[in-house]
């Protein structure tokens, strides 16, 4: 299965206080976030481009390679996607923080797998705390957790498909791209992730990195 990797690395990551765009923080091997989350795609036969979105002047800070394509970042995330979907030509696309530098080999496989039976996917994990739903400060119900799901990514998508989710998107309020995909009546299915897949966030995140 043919896909193209769509990275949105073009966040300015405020609440890691680096002071610079999170992904280009230079773990303890020499490599920075960026190029761990390209890693496990530039090493995979199925991928055909890499589409890393990011800040223009960061382009010279991202490894050249035949299968990356730099692309302008946008002025929201939606945008920055938006400017990626234009570069894709196959069949299907992965989208992915380029701040979840920790993607497992058998995740991705089993998103490809996915793809094979239905039009949308997303990697997450299962809720293992009690959940509960409040309001106003007051516990109102206490949520089944075999229901609750932590989205992560890659999010999946037949690229015609998204591309289309994308041209409505500017009346839309949606959190991630499988929640545009469900606002507009399409079913998005759950892989369940058995690996660490952190999205490197907060200050503590790269303490140990």
């Amino acid at each position: 299965m043919k896909y193209d990797a769509l990275i949105v690395a073009s966040g300015k990551g405020t609440r890691s206080n680096l002071g610079y765009n999170k992904v280009f923080y230079v773990m303890k091997d020499g490599k920075n976030v960026l190029m761990h989350s390209l890693s496990l795609f530039l090493a995979d036969p199925d991928c055909v481009s890499i589409i890393v979105v990011t800040n223009e002047e960061n382009f010279a800070r991202i490894d050249d390679d035949p299968r990356i394509i730099k692309i302008k970042g946008g002025k929201e995330r939606k945008d920055s996607v938006r400017n990626g979907l234009n570069e894709v030509k196959s069949e299907y696309v992965l989208i992915h923080d380029g701040a979840r530098p920790f993607l497992h080999p058998e995740a991705l496989k089993a998103v490809k797998e996915k793809l094979k039976e239905c039009d949308a996917c997303v990697l997450g994990r299962m809720a293992t705390d009690t959940i509960k739903y409040v309001e106003e400060g007051k516990i109102r119900e206490t949520i089944d957790r075999k229901k609750i799901f932590l989205a992560e990514t890659p999010q999946a998508f037949k690229s015609q498909l998204i591309k289309d989710c994308f041209a409505k998107a500017d009346d839309i309020n949606f959190t991630d791209d499988a929640s545009l995909a469900e606002s507009l009546g399409y079913e998005v299915s759950i892989v369940i992730d058995e690996y660490d897949n952190q999205k490197l966030t907060n200050e503590k995140d790269f303490v140990e990195l």
